[in-house]
């Protein structure tokens, strides 16, 4: 057992019980996310509505989280001090995706029942691969999981490109076919793209916390055909027999 995991397992230690709220703030954000997805899907003002406590909450954790790290990591060992880093910068994206969120909601409210049809589905459907890379976030932390990261940089690519799709149906708009509240579309777009950017970087810094290498090095591995992966898998395990 590493000397991080070694740690956490005393749930009373400052260290564990920041690693703790880093985890919550992951199913926060996710929850946010879901609000919004079924927000926008069927219109529901009070789905809308609850995204504003979930994102206080993120920020009442975000303060917490830094006051915690700044008194704490002087006081572990040197991986549980690289885990309270990953805790601080994973909170700072989760608590700018409550923001961003926050601003989905606002714009969702004011334009109410006026969305188009496909846009509503193209919205949806972002938010929805959102709260599936929140969801795969706080496993990916929680479990020591980089497999879960990886997921989430590769659905990364899927809000691009509905984000694409709004943005030529109502920017570009080549058949120039009137859309209803294009700007407050364009805004709203806007926020969950750069939300699917925060959720990226936080499982950037999971896979840095967990393997210890750059995403670069990580993505490269996890790249290879499995017959590679296998072969590399054997030529550990002779050396660590060697």
């Amino acid at each position: 057992m590493s000397t991080a995991m070694a740690d956490s397992v005393h749930p009373d230690s400052p260290h564990s019980q920041l690693v703790n709220r880093t985890v919550h703030a992951c199913h926060l954000a996710k929850s946010a996310a879901g609000a919004a997805a079924e927000g926008i899907a069927t219109g529901s003002k009070p789905s809308l509505n609850s995204i504003r406590p979930l994102e206080k909450q993120l920020d009442e954790l975000d303060m917490a989280i830094d006051d915690g790290v700044t008194s704490a990591i002087t006081q572990v060992t040197e991986p549980a001090a690289r885990e309270l880093l990953a805790c601080m910068k994973i909170m700072i994206g989760l608590e700018r995706i409550g923001d961003l969120l926050l601003s989905f909601a606002n714009s969702a409210l004011a334009v109410g029942s006026r969305i188009e049809p496909q846009d509503i589905r193209d919205l949806t459907q972002m938010a929805t691969i959102l709260e599936k890379m929140l969801a795969d976030v706080a496993e990916g932390f929680s479990q020591r999981d980089v497999k879960k990261a990886i997921v989430v940089l590769r659905a990364d690519g899927e809000i691009d490109r509905l984000r694409n799709l709004l943005f030529l149906r109502h920017i570009e708009n080549p058949e120039n076919v009137p859309h209803q509240e294009s700007l407050q579309v364009i805004f709203m777009t806007q926020s969950l793209e750069r939300a699917g950017d925060h959720a990226k970087n936080v499982a950037e810094e999971v896979c840095h916390f967990v393997s210890g290498h750059p995403v670069r090095h990580v993505l490269m591995t996890y790249d290879k055909p499995l017959e590679q992966m296998f072969i590399d898998c054997l030529r550990q395990r002779d050396d660590k027999q060697v």
